[in-house]
């Protein structure tokens, strides 16, 4: 920190004074000691942004705040040191960092969705402009994993990330499992109690999900993983049935976003290099019980990492609520008030090359197979068949009572590609062996 700023404030511009903005206001009065003690400055908000200034705020503004609905109050201020982004969505978002990066000033935001989609040209922007943009809370809440990526963990080849990254779905998932609620009944539950919004659509379908999927791949490996690229599959409509039968094979459902290394196969020019892709997706996945992340239960969040000296690292914490983000979106305006020096993606220079990805009918793993069938003699024997036809081994078998539509015939495989499952499935329909679709997840 240069001398002349040792005594200087830090301004805060802050935009959006919701339940993390009011989270980030208690937290600035309630830690000011050690805020003080950290970095040798004090922090104040000079201006709150927000739709309607005549609304009753639930929490008191900052000690010297003024409310403002003009966003350019907090980005055309000389006064403002850093603008804090807790609006969320994306273009009034986007024009506001762009504006503020234009002005010289600092960045913290919360938007996983502004840049999982659109946060490269953000990045290019803040590496011109030699500002820091820090986003540890738009993943995981309160968990430190954005730091641990981007600073802690930089000695290390990442191997691999999984992780539950929404609490909507995990607590859905997990009251299905705990109480044997059914999804629809599970879901209204999380929206009574707030875990889940009135249109669950992101949470659900998995897209809050791959937008924070999106931001730790930026981080682990440097490169820009187009978020139209992923493959995402939620939970949405996902049948009780299904929680209670992977159990009897002692296993969790769990919704896992994940990323890991692809070696080449010798011979095959798969990359840039040759040697390395990344397999990324979000989708629902059998957990072995006996596993940390089949253990976290309700709105909590989990991130797996394995790297090459570390190893196996399992970070844990509340994913959401107003203190554990607030407290994040702090932590990252104590290291603008360090004066850190930007260190955005964790790598250096400002253009990310574009990743080199497996497409996901080549994604291999373990399958979760149930098909409803007529109870007949050989159809079991004619099932066994289209799995055999495409090379498809199978592990594991059970056959349960008539559910009223069909016997549920259910599959644990040995390892196969995800197109040689479609493949053996489609052979499936095509025999007319199935009284519905399949439901089929990986195991992992």
């Amino acid at each position: 920190m240069t001398k002349a700023n040792e005594s200087k404030p830090l301004v805060v511009g802050l935009a959006g004074f919701g339940t993390v903005g009011g989270g980030l206001a208690r937290l600035l009065g309630e830690n000011a000691d050690i805020i003080r003690r950290r970095t040798g400055r004090d922090m104040v908000v000079k201006r709150v942004l927000v739709r309607n200034a005549q609304k009753a705020r639930g929490v008191p503004l900052p000690e010297g705040a003024e409310l403002t609905t003009d966003p350019a109050a907090l980005t055309d201020d000389p006064d403002i040191d850093v603008l804090v982004e807790l609006i969320g969505g994306i273009d009034q978002a986007r024009a506001l960092i762009d504006r503020a990066l234009d002005q010289g000033k600092h960045v913290v935001t919360a938007n996983k969705a502004l840049l999982a989609e659109e946060g490269l040209a953000l990045f290019q922007k803040a590496e011109r402009k030699k500002r820091i943009l820090r986003y540890e809370a738009s993943v995981a809440g309160a968990i430190p994993i954005v730091q641990a990526l981007r600073e802690s963990l930089t000695g290390n080849r990442i191997e691999s990330l999984m992780g539950i990254l929404n609490g909507t779905s995990n607590y859905i998932l997990s009251e299905m499992t705990s109480n044997g609620l059914d999804f629809d009944v599970a879901l209204k539950q999380a929206q009574e109690l707030g875990y889940a919004e009135a249109d669950p659509t992101l949470d659900i379908d998995g897209h809050d999900a791959a937008h924070k999927l999106i931001l730790l791949i930026r981080l682990a490996y440097g490169v820009n993983y187009p978020y139209t690229a992923l493959s995402v599959r939620g939970i949405r409509g996902l049948s009780s049935l299904d929680i209670r039968l992977a159990r009897e094979f002692g296993y969790r459902i769990k919704l896992i976003g994940q990323v890991r290394e692809v070696r080449c196969p010798e011979g095959r020019d798969c990359a840039d290099d040759g040697s390395i892709r990344l397999e990324a997706g979000v989708f629902p996945a059998l957990v072995h019980h006996t596993f940390l992340l089949a253990r976290v239960g309700g709105v909590y969040n989990a991130a797996r990492v394995e790297a090459n000296a570390a190893g196996a690292l399992f970070f844990h914490g509340r994913g959401a609520g107003d203190l554990p983000t607030a407290g994040a979106v702090l932590a990252d305006l104590m290291a603008v008030a360090r004066e850190e020096r930007p260190n955005n993606t964790g790598f250096v220079g400002r253009e990310l090359p574009r990743a080199a990805i497996v497409p996901p009918e080549e994604w291999r793993s373990c399958y979760y197979v149930r098909v409803m069938v007529q109870d007949a003699p050989g159809v079991l024997r004619d099932i066994s068949g289209c799995m055999a036809a495409e090379g498809i081994s199978v592990a594991q078998m059970i056959q349960k009572t008539d559910e009223g539509h069909g016997v549920p015939l259910v599959f644990m495989t040995h390892e196969t590609s995800a197109q040689a499952m479609s493949d053996a499935l489609q052979r499936t329909v095509d025999a007319g062996l199935l009284k519905e679709p399949a439901v089929y997840f990986r195991v992992l």
